[in-house]
């Protein structure tokens, strides 16, 4: 099957993809996390060691120009997201046999290593769908595509959590290696067009050309300033999901079953009906509407923990639950207004400074609430980011004010060629 040539092909290919992608963060960012606090670890200490790992994902629009210039007939994007998958398996191994207590530094640079190759193969990744794909089926496939990375986190996030002592560190790990390489024989299969396969020097020019172009151009900074604030609420509230129910009284084996369920499952729904609603009432109406609800509900897990004292379970997991259906819509539209201000010639690097600022928001966003909590405790932390993420509300109308001067400014796939 040419996966590339039909939209049903490329939902696959991608889901797939991000599949892959998603599992060893969900490993990484969800069980690790509460796996160390239930032995005792503090929650800053937590957070500052996720914290790190999120620099790599950050700083990606560093490198992501080589991804860009370095394409050839016989060097293509495939071959980078081929090439940066094997670097993420083989990073992963050592975790195998290294103790997530006493060797955490250790761990911690490999991860970083790990982190630098994820995050490589994410920028081909979204340059290869945004050379692919045109506007009007960005929000559905986004949909599609997270839903894939958070069927990955899922099964090895709150999975790894269910079944660690069970299958042993080293069983846990081999089934992390073993789903992150899984998409590969998609990659493997698909037929790039012949105008993803340039040679380098075409290629270094019209990234040189377009780069200007886009850094002169408005959206480009407000889709960072976006990027950078518009998911504070959230990315707090997940950055202490595993450390607040174990501080609820939830056994590691409960965080688990959560976390591997129902917050997932929520995500997904949020994810197709946020692709859905963005493509047909519009990628910014739909990403300013989703950015209220979240804030909304985080507001409510604060002011039941500040003002409730430390709320039952049932309300608890229900407001998560609402929290996980918010996030879905929200990144799958948000996902998608940001591919719509991304020239295709410098998909890698422009989508990387996006999806960069993304991740600096959820690095800094952990950091901060870590740091809050220490202070004040869960309930005025979460409200705090839960308010910081509104202020991304007027940057959403300056570039719906934008709208009709962009899409008769940045090109469609074939006309950047």
């Amino acid at each position: 099957m040419d996966f590339l040539a039909h939209p049903v092909g490329r939902r696959i290919l991608f889901t797939a993809l991000y599949f892959s992608e998603g599992a060893p963060v969900g490993f990484i960012w969800y069980a690790l996390p509460a796996r160390m606090r239930s032995r005792g670890v503090d929650v800053e200490d937590v957070t500052s060691f996720t914290a790190l790992l999120v620099l790599p994902w950050t700083l990606k629009f560093l490198w992501a120009p080589v991804v860009d210039v370095c394409q050839s007939r016989f060097w293509t994007l495939k071959h980078w997201i081929l090439a940066a998958q094997a670097v993420m398996v083989l990073t992963l191994l050592p975790l195998a046999w290294l103790d997530l207590g006493s060797q955490r530094d250790v761990i911690l640079r490999w991860l970083l290593l790990h982190a630098f190759a994820a995050a490589t193969q994410d920028a081909a990744i979204d340059a290869l769908c945004i050379r692919v794909t045109d506007s009007n089926e960005r929000g559905r496939l986004n949909g599609w595509m997270q839903a894939g990375t958070l069927l990955g986190r899922a099964l090895l996030g709150g999975g790894a959590l269910i079944v660690f002592d069970r299958l042993g560190q080293a069983g846990v790990v081999a089934t992390l290696a073993c789903t992150t390489a899984v998409s590969a024989v998609f990659v493997w299969s698909a037929r790039l067009p012949r105008d993803l396969q340039p040679t380098e020097h075409r290629q270094a020019r019209r990234f040189t050309i377009a780069l200007a172009d886009a850094m002169r151009l408005p959206w480009t900074w407000l889709g960072l300033a976006f990027a950078l604030i518009g998911g504070a609420g959230f990315e707090a509230l997940g950055a202490v999901t595993g450390p607040l129910l174990i501080d609820s009284g939830f056994s590691e084996d409960a965080v688990g079953i959560l976390q591997a369920v129902p917050l997932p499952v929520g995500m997904v729904a949020g994810s197709l009906a946020g692709g859905w609603l963005a493509d047909r009432y519009g990628h910014v109406r739909i990403v300013a509407i989703s950015l209220v609800l979240v804030a909304l509900n985080v507001t409510a897990v604060a002011a039941g923990w500040e003002f409730a004292g430390r709320i039952g379970h049932f309300p608890l997991v229900a407001l998560l639950c609402t929290n996980a259906l918010g996030v879905g819509l929200l990144t799958a539209s948000s996902f998608a207004l940001l591919m719509d201000l991304t020239w295709p010639s410098t998909a890698a690097t422009q989508f990387s400074a996006f999806m960069g600022a993304i991740n600096a928001c959820e690095a800094w966003a952990a950091f901060a609430v870590g740091k809050l909590i220490a202070a004040a405790g869960y309930g005025g932390s979460l409200a705090a980011m839960a308010a910081a993420s509104l202020a991304a509300l007027p940057i959403l109308a300056l570039i719906h004010r934008t709208t009709a001067t962009r899409r008769s400014l940045i090109p469609s796939s074939s006309e950047s060629d």
